[in-house]
């Protein structure tokens, strides 16, 4: 099972996998552990992450970048209007009203949303880790800004499905930072004493984010978030191409922002001098050649110059560090740390000022980069049943007050209650109780939209349906219960009726276990129910119970039953609960059909680049091929063809190559396999010529030393030589026969491919001689190599004259009789082994 953490950043992406029990963040396929959030659409096929990023400047209105904030919005959003002018790419309005990227794909004009542009990518990173992992990848966790609304979030999720990603969890990028910081401390305070608070500020390049949160031993609560989603490094990098602008308008009469290539390169440029400047506080130069109209151009900048420019953006680092410090409620000297994450984090300015406010040195323990992906993978791997890992809760925080509103039967108008107040513990669930009498209908928004980086502040309506007054004509009881899930997404996750059932006095209803089972959930919803009275006023369609179900307890109902006088016999009330449907209608939620349609398209698009890469690869095969064979022919195999046939190959190789520029640029995959099979059938003689007379020295070499080593024990068993007095004759003389034969035919092979020329096939190829090799092996080596037989060492035995040596009363034969020693004496053999004597 894989355990996967997405960082889909603005501008690159960062994946992590849990293994080899730890966490490691991969390398894409240019050993890069940074991918771009780029996506390139060309004629035949799609580009995406590193080679999407290279053609923004060959194809740059088809190169599409930036398009993470545009989920979820309208084309009339102001936020995607003042975009427009700053992007190189079309948008365009989809039916639906949402936002839409205009490109040209397979040489035709299309549009796509940003769920299926972000699903594109998605699909890139999932290949990414599963060529690391070497195994499918489905379930993941991915980051999404902490200032995410529910319909930007949803958005997100429908781009994970279109990539056939199961997303575990929609992680906000700061939460994901401070798991990343505290499930390797080992020196956290204990869950009963003190939390330590350390503040995390998170400077990416589209956003800043500021998280405190509480670190207590297995678990973290995040107090308070704060943000400002306009200040960001693209901010800073837009400071100075405007001043690049205008100062090469002045300089060089050019207007930079009329042509789409020429801004491209300029924001390539401006981003590596902001960098540089970063590093150094002297004037550094901008140059770029044949900037417009066959134009170089050049300026110059130093730090000092660059932060007056960027007073104004600078000024707003401390707005959200003053916000957080007073939604948590928390001084100064509280703070125990300061951790700062982001690209943008490293600009020294921005240091400085969050360093003064702190009154203290900021911390860097973590990866810059990387923090984000890490604390997914952490997360992904906490949800996976596959990974055993420390105990770690992760309380998060609604990052808005959530309202609910409806028409009022006691008011006869609109009535409302915040549900979620800002700072909020998520994930979290609530029970509303609401009396009616039929179906109704339930408006969920955002209570504060001063707040919101949004326009719209609706969430979504749900109506609950099927509901029915009880059988004496009073409102039934409804149970409704709201949520925020894991994702930070708002939705009423269930609605029930309660049915009343009266028996008569003193009858002892039977009650089954899922009677009981219904009678107890129903009771811990009636948690405080007094108390929401009071709260509630006057509203008696409605109370709202703030404690969560699965917080009561047998001894708080048995409390309540104690408490209570004795009261006379009433009759018996049995409660039902029916489960009522929710139709809900969210605010740009793409329905399922528009969905499955997305992953129908996305699957063509994989199959169609997987295509395409194949042509290439064919193509790419024979063009490699000609290059190739052109230099070896006049190098390493020169001497292995004749000239007629060099030069009839050359041209060949000169034709194809011309073919490849011209009628062959444009080809189906099979044409160019079956032209390289046509080169290669006149190549490939003559590097197997040559590959037979690189490795022939060798294999007559190995021939020739076993026909030595097999020469030379025949010798010694003629010499009779002790170590092979053992072998068989017959067997040894058909060894020395096949022995010469081989020493024959070796010589005879090799005096004969030595008088040939080199540009004719060989006499014997080098297979034919490693056979013989192997052949002659089979035969010689069982004869040769075979064991001597072990005699065991004679034991002494005491008769009447003595002891002498012998085998308990046995009467052997030495092994070899013409040489046994006279009786009474002793002689050691070559194993140093006493011979056997025989006794009279």
């Amino acid at each position: 099972m894989s355990v996967v953490g997405f960082d889909l950043g603005f501008q690159s992406c960062y994946v992590a996998v849990a293994r080899a029990g730890g966490i490691e963040t991969i390398a894409n396929e240019y050993s890069d552990r940074c991918t771009p959030s780029f996506v390139s659409f060309g004629p035949r096929n799609r580009s995406i992450g590193a080679a999407a990023k290279s053609q923004v400047v060959t194809n740059s209105k088809n190169t599409v970048q930036g398009f993470k904030r545009f989920h979820g919005r309208t084309f009339s959003d102001p936020y995607v209007q003042s975009s427009k002018t700053n992007l190189v790419y079309d948008l365009a309005q989809l039916p639906s009203g949402s936002t839409g990227i205009k490109v040209m794909y397979m040489e035709e004009e299309r549009v796509f949303s940003i769920e299926q542009v972000t699903g594109m990518l998605l699909t890139k990173l999932k290949e990414t880790a599963e060529s690391a992992l070497k195994k499918p990848v489905a379930d993941c966790v991915i980051s999404v800004p902490s200032y995410f609304t529910d319909a930007e979030r949803r958005s997100v999720i429908d781009a994970a499905q279109i990539a056939g990603l199961n997303c575990l969890r929609l992680m906000n990028e700061t939460t994901a930072v401070t798991l990343a910081y505290g499930i390797y401390k080992q020196d956290l305070p204990a869950p009963e004493e003190k939390p330590r608070i350390v503040v995390f500020v998170d400077l990416g390049h589209s956003g800043y984010q500021v998280s405190v949160c509480a670190f207590n031993k297995g678990k973290l609560k995040i107090l308070a978030t704060a943000f400002d989603s306009e200040l960001g490094g693209k901010d800073f990098d837009d400071i100075l191409v405007n001043h690049f602008c205008e100062e090469f308008a002045k300089k060089y009469k050019l207007d930079v922002k009329s042509k789409p290539r020429a801004l491209v390169r300029l924001y390539q440029e401006c981003e590596k001098l902001k960098k540089l400047m970063s590093a150094n506080s002297s004037d550094l130069p901008l140059n770029i050649e044949c900037f417009m109209n066959d134009i170089d151009v050049s300026g110059k900048l130093n730090r000092g110059q660059f932060e007056e420019m960027c007073a104004g953006l600078l000024a707003k680092v401390e707005g959200p560090l003053c916000s957080v410090m007073e939604q948590a409620k928390l001084k100064k000297e509280d703070i125990y740390a300061v951790e700062i994450v982001g690209g943008a984090s490293r600009i020294p300015a921005i240091k400085d000022r969050i360093s003064k406010f702190f009154g203290k040195e900021l911390s860097t323990t973590l990866n810059a980069d990387e923090a984000v992906a890490r604390g997914c993978a952490l997360q992904c791997a906490i949800l996976s049943p596959a990974f055993k890992v420390r105990e770690f809760s992760i309380t998060d925080v609604v990052p808005y007050s959530i309202s609910l509103k409806w028409n009022s039967a006691a008011e006869e108008g609109l009535s409302d209650c915040e549900v979620f107040p800002k700072n909020h513990a998520a994930p979290f669930s609530k029970v509303l109780t609401f009396y009616r009498k039929e179906p109704f209908t339930l408006d969920a928004y955002y209570n504060n939209p001063k707040e919101l980086p949004y326009p719209n502040a609706a969430i979504g309506t749900f109506l609950i349906q099927n509901v029915v007054p009880q059988a004496s004509g009073e409102s039934a009881k409804v149970k409704v219960k709201v949520r925020v899930n894991v994702h930070g997404v708002f939705s009423i996750s269930s609605a029930s009726l309660v049915e009343v059932i009266k028996t008569a006095e003193g009858e002892e209803p039977m009650e089954t276990d899922q009677t009981a089972k219904e009678e107890e959930v129903c009771n811990k919803m009636q948690v405080d129910q007094e108390d929401q009275k009071l709260q509630a006023g006057d509203n008696g369609d409605k109370k709202l119970e703030t404690e969560e179900m699965e917080t009561t307890t047998e001894d708080t109902k048995q409390d309540k039953k104690n408490d209570q006088p004795p009261q006379a016999k009433k009759p018996k009330v049995k409660t039902k609960m029916v489960e009522l449907p929710i139709e809900n209608n969210l605010h740009w939620q793409l329905s399922s059909k528009v969905l499955n349609m997305f992953v129908e398209n996305e699957g063509k698009m994989i199959m169609q680049d997987k295509l395409e890469k194949e042509r290439n690869d064919a193509k790419n095969n024979v063009e490699e091929y000609v290059y190739d064979m052109r230099d070896k022919l006049h190098g390493v195999l020169e001497k292995f063809v004749n000239e007629a046939e060099r030069d009839a190959f050359s041209l060949k190789l000169e034709d194809t190559e011309n073919w490849l520029y011209e009628d062959g640029e444009d080809q189906q995959k099979q044409v160019y396999i079956d032209k390289l099979a046509e080169l290669k059938k006149i190549g490939q003689p003559v590097q197997l010529r040559f590959l037979e007379a690189e490795e022939r020295p060798k294999a007559f070499d190995d021939l020739g030393r076993q026909i030595q080593m097999y020469m030379k024990i025949i010798e010694a068993f003629k010499a009779k030589d002790e170590l092979y007095n053992h072998l068989d004759e017959l067997e040894v003389t058909r060894v020395d026969k096949q022995v010469n034969d081989a020493m024959v035919w070796m010589n005879s092979k090799m005096n004969q491919q030595n008088s040939q020329d080199l540009t004719l096939d060989p006499v014997v190829k080098v297979d034919e001689i490693k056979a013989k090799t192997k052949e002659l092996y089979s035969a010689c080596n069982p004869v040769v190599s075979k064991p001597k037989p072990k005699v065991e060492p004679p034991k002494e035995e005491k008769t009447e004259n003595g002891p002498v040596n012998g085998q308990e009363g046995t009467e052997t034969q030495p092994s070899n009789p013409d040489k046994a020693p006279p009786a009474g004496t002793e002689q050691e053999t070559a194993d140093n082994k006493l011979p056997e004597m025989d006794i009279d």
